[in-house]
């Protein structure tokens, strides 16, 4: 019978109870948590909040920063037979509301007084209790719900430990225990009811063809309601016993992540391309020499990758001591997931000597169900199944053989939460809306969403999504918006990145305030159109971009222009923006813009500026 989470930390507590489960940064110092405080602390959270009044069935919430009690505070809820939803830490109050409201939630633990301010702001009858970890500022508030993390404890703890063991002994892992918010990319997160039991049978499957074990760490730095993070931190955390490390803030992740050295890492693409972008920038600002031995070194690098080795030569360098200012030094798998990342993006790492891979899946799937074997890394492709389980086709294929990715495994999710459709699920199999092919060999090639692969008044196909990642790969271009679906050619709509673009600006003794007021600038559009023309001169000519514009603004996840997952809302963008395009496709030279943009603390500023039209080379 499948051991579920719970139980797997009641096992490893008793067996390997001294050694090292959990690490957590704070004030500047590792704090190390063993397998038993772990199971203790966890015990004693889930005896509390049946203090409280917590019964099989309510649903827990948890929000806040990755942090050892968001961890506990999920296992304890499952050890209750309850279900934990995970919140985005960064979500606004109205998305707090309305997933806490959908699922009926009696109570969440939160990090902070931040996350609880979201909670007292809106109306939320049924949520009965509000559990707080840092007490700091917690004083002035006043509501009877608001029980502290100290004080749960102390309820727990007055329980006896058998009344624990006996709720683990009952636990059934056919039972949901997981709410995780799919991505959301066309309309509001649907809430998947994932089982414990499958959780942890498709775990086992992933970790059969990518093994890790004690000796193993790994950085928690992605969002915890994310579910490739469940599969890593809880999952393979409590199945292989990996040393899970969780950073002090935000702020100090990549300083942190270095003293760590983990020796596996999954990274969303929007981070493996700011760590792309982040080196590109500083070789622009190291000495001449440093920045010709970068250059040679890639170059060495590059054509070793393209012969199927590596560089001595190159690694020696610039590589070696480059991925040890990155924290990559022990690294022995690295993966990236949730969306498409861009072959120069994969090609650089790779160059680097970071062991990466592709993986692919979805939410409804419990996360990826594709990787590379080793010795068989390719950008092009996310692999093939984990194992004969997981079903993989491709549906109504065209001369091409390309079609939507059907697919299938005996540990799939449950359903909807609060919805009696199942979707995109029929007759067994998942619908994922991604189109793609497979490969000679037998690999996925995953193309875009198929709604999204667009088709010009010509008649000529193409992605948006492979030419923004193309894009991206640029240190100064933070996002793109492809455009061309129905119209004559390409355009783009760009985000410059400021944290680049700005250093750039200083060094050329060009003046700005703001990041309106850079990306208005003629040098930093001179400065876009020759990395735009670069790319240009790679990709066929029905495919090359003919003009763009710098945004005024970033795309944001609070203005609902992308998930929380930093995928593009392709649909929000072309209504929000519909006048700007209109604009570019009728020949306009400049577009005035006269708007408002709310800011994560509710203000809100009035934008007033000019776009320009750029013909691109």
């Amino acid at each position: 019978m499948t051991e579920l989470l719970p139980q797997l930390l009641r096992r490893n507590a008793r067996e390997h109870g001294a050694q090292t489960a959990l690490r957590e940064k704070q004030l500047g110092i590792w704090r190390s948590i063993s397998w038993a405080d772990y199971h203790d602390r966890t015990r004693r959270m889930a005896l509390g909040l049946r203090a409280l009044g917590l019964a099989p069935g309510d649903v827990i919430g948890l929000i806040g920063d990755n942090r050892p009690d968001w961890v506990m505070g999920e296992i304890a809820a499952h050890a209750l037979g309850c279900l934990s939803l995970g919140l985005y830490r960064d979500a606004l109050d109205e998305e707090v509301e309305y997933l806490l409201s959908f699922s009926n939630a009696a109570c969440v633990i939160c990090e902070d007084e931040e996350q609880v301010d979201k909670l007292l702001a809106g109306g939320l009858p049924g949520l009965r209790h509000i559990v707080f970890s840092d007490p700091r500022g917690m004083r002035k508030l006043d509501d009877p719900r608001l029980v502290s993390m100290d004080a749960l404890l102390a309820l727990g703890a007055a329980a006896p430990s058998a009344d624990y063991d006996a709720l683990l002994d009952a636990m059934d892992p056919d039972a949901c225990a997981i709410l995780c918010t799919t991505s959301g990319t066309t309309a509001r997160p649907k809430l998947a009811r994932l089982s414990g039991g499958a959780l942890v049978r498709h775990c086992e499957a992933y970790l059969a063809a990518d093994p890790k074990g004690p000796d193993d760490d790994y950085v928690s730095v992605l969002p915890l309601p994310w579910i490739m993070e469940q599969i890593y931190v809880l999952g393979w955390g409590l199945i292989a016993r990996m040393r899970v490390n969780f950073v002090e803030e935000p702020e100090t992740m990549m300083a942190d992540f270095r003293e760590v050295a983990p020796s596996f890492v999954l990274f969303a693409p929007r981070m493996w391309e700011a760590i792309a972008a982040d080196v590109r920038a500083r070789v622009l600002d190291a000495s001449p020499l440093k920045r010709r031995m970068y250059e040679f070194g890639m170059k060495r690098g590059m054509r070793a990758l393209e012969r199927g080795g590596r560089s001595s030569i190159a690694d020696l360098l610039a590589f070696r001591a480059l991925r040890d200012r990155l924290g990559f030094s022990r690294l022995k798998s690295a993966a990236t997931g949730g969306a498409a990342l861009g072959p120069d993006t994969f090609r650089f790492f790779q160059a680097m000597g970071v062991p990466m891979r592709q993986l692919y899946g979805q939410t409804e799937l419990l996360g990826a169900y594709t990787l590379h074997r080793p010795g068989e890394i390719d950008f092009d492709t996310v692999g093939v199944p984990f194992n004969k389980d997981i079903e993989l086709v491709v549906k109504d294929p065209d001369v091409n053989g390309v079609g939507e990715i059907v697919t299938r495994h005996p540990n799939m999710f449950m359903g909807y939460h609060g919805m009696a459709d199942t979707g995109d699920v029929i007759d067994g199999w998942m619908h994922t809306g991604d189109a793609g092919y497979f490969d000679r060999r037998g690999h996925l090639v995953v193309i875009d969403r198929v709604k999204d692969i667009a088709t010009t008044l010509s008649g000529e196909r193409f992605s948006p999504q492979f030419v923004e990642n193309k894009l991206k790969f640029s240190p100064y271009v933070a996002e793109a918006v492809v455009l061309g679906d129905g119209r004559p050619h390409l355009s783009a709509m760009l985000c410059i990145r400021f944290s680049i673009v700005s250093k750039w600006a200083e060094r050329n003794r060009i003046t700005f305030t703001t990041y309106t007021d850079l990306s208005s600038r003629p040098e930093v559009l001179e400065l876009i159109a020759g990395e735009v023309a670069r790319l240009n001169a790679t990709l066929p000519e029905h495919s090359r971009i003919r003009d763009f514009v710098l945004l005024y603004k970033e795309l944001d996840a609070d203005d609902d222009e992308l998930t929380r997952t930093r995928k593009v809302r392709r649909g929000v963008v072309n209504a929000k923006y519909a006048d700007i395009i209109e604009a570019i496709y009728a020949g306009t030279a400049t577009i005035p813009v006269d708007t408002e943009i709310n800011f994560q603390d509710g203000t809100k500023s009035r934008i007033r500026t000019t776009l320009t039209v750029r013909k691109a080379a």
